[in-house]
């Protein structure tokens, strides 16, 4: 008995999935455990393995487009079953939105012959346009949707999905039709010519765009930028990456100190609720990764019960699955707090946007060697600017200053973090 394949939830947030690529084609073998799909929601592009064996009689989105959850996305069976009698009695309608429909342009009735004008002079040659035809339409419903918002003549498109289907990438592609001109006309034109790409915005940079606004135009940020004196981090990190096997990085030290100052600061280790503040007494710190899409926050959960060693080889291991597309949402979801290190690409300092449902973030500029006073004399010094911002809702201006206080305090005497 052939089994309905449905567009999976694969996040918290997810509202729909773009297919981002089939392993399988229809006609083929499927496996219970092969990876069927990659599909691309809002934190990233994951694999989507079968949970049936059988063949794959179906597609219901085609690469590129995106579906709604829970809409249908392929049908595994034997392989002579009636695909059209299974989608038909699927358990809904709306199981049906993302199967391929085939549309007929509605016929226009030919207009009654007009009287013959009288003689004029001959008219220049027209220019030629796509003509729309009465042919059967076979396109996704996406597409068919953004070809409606664009004003886009399917007829004049030829699909690039399979069978000639006309899927979002086509109209994403599309160029319209220009009639020529002489070339008089261009003649006092300047030489440079100028152009444009349009780009699809992916699930992720939807999601993105959503949170950072709401989190922007809704939680009251403010911001306290602090120096540290990185002098003794400095000869801490080389005297431990002198040890057989140990590579621990800048920013494995910021997030040990930053577990450490939240356990002084419990109030910084907060969330607002709605109608409530949430304080956690678990340290769970996300740290930003960029990615191509746009940016992940993979969490290191329990932070302040792990040394850096640890710290080091998650957030490593981390930063490959991002790389690699293969992070799970156990592995962005709970986050207390957040930390935003942009120091290694060269940024002095910046501001970063809170990162809901966490009450303050921290970002990490560079280190920049500079002119310091030490014991009375001007010497050099090695400083990091940061600055934590801050949702006024749940933090006061006293309340982010003392975290960032602490902060430096293990910061600028490493040794006090194993104490």
């Amino acid at each position: 008995m052939a089994e309905i394949v449905y567009m999976p939830k694969l996040s918290d947030t997810m509202t729909e999935g773009v297919v981002a690529a089939w392993n399988k084609k229809v006609g083929e073998e499927v496996k219970e455990g092969e990876i069927l799909a990659e599909i691309e929601t809002d934190k990233a592009t994951m694999e989507f393995e079968s949970f049936y064996d059988g063949v794959l009689l179906h597609i219901g989105v085609e690469t590129g487009d995106a579906a709604p959850v829970n809409s249908v996305l392929a049908v595994i069976g034997a392989k002579d079953e009636d695909v059209k009698e299974i989608l038909k009695n699927a358990t809904s309608t709306d199981d049906l939105v993302a199967a391929p429909v085939e549309e007929k342009k509605a016929e226009t009735p030919a207009p009654a012959p007009a009287p013959a004008p009288a003689p004029a002079p001959a008219p220049a040659p027209a220019q030629v346009s796509p003509v729309a035809s009465n042919e059967k339409i076979f396109a996704s419903p996406l597409a068919k949707k953004l070809a409606s918002e664009k004003g886009i003549d399917l007829n004049s498109l030829q699909g690039s999905g399979d069978n000639g289907r006309i899927i979002k990438r086509d109209i994403d592609h599309y160029i319209p039709f220009t009639p020529s001109a002489p070339a008089a006309q261009y003649s006092s034109a300047p030489a440079g010519t100028e152009s444009f790409t349009d780009e699809s915005v992916s699930q992720m940079r939807k999601t993105i765009a959503r949170r950072l606004a709401d989190s922007k135009f809704t939680a009251p940020h403010f911001y306290l930028t602090l120096d540290i004196d990185m002098d003794n981090a400095i000869a801490s990190r080389k005297a431990m990456n002198a040890l057989d096997g140990v590579k621990v990085s800048f920013n494995d030290m910021v997030v040990k100190s930053v577990a450490h100052s939240l356990k002084k600061n419990p109030n910084v280790n907060s969330a607002w609720m709605g109608d409530f503040i949430r304080r956690n007494d678990h340290v769970h710190i996300g740290v930003a990764v960029a990615v191509e899409d746009g940016l992940l926050v993979p969490v290191v959960k329990f932070a302040d019960t792990k040394g850096l060693m640890q710290i080091s080889a998650e957030v490593k291991d981390f930063a490959q699955k991002a790389k690699d597309k293969k992070l799970q949402p156990s592995d962005w979801e709970g986050n207390t707090f957040t930390i935003s290190n942009l120091g290694m690409f060269g940024i002095e300092s910046f501001t970063a946007i809170v990162n809901p449902p966490d009450s303050c973030i921290l970002a990490i500029g560079g280190i920049k060697q500079v002119p310091v006073i030490k014991d009375g004399a001007l010497v050099p010094g090695n400083v990091m600017k940061v600055t934590l911002s801050c949702d006024h809702r749940v933090v006061d201006g006293a309340t982010g200053a003392a975290f960032l206080q602490d902060f430096k305090q293990f910061l600028e005497n490493p040794v006090s973090m194993l104490l």
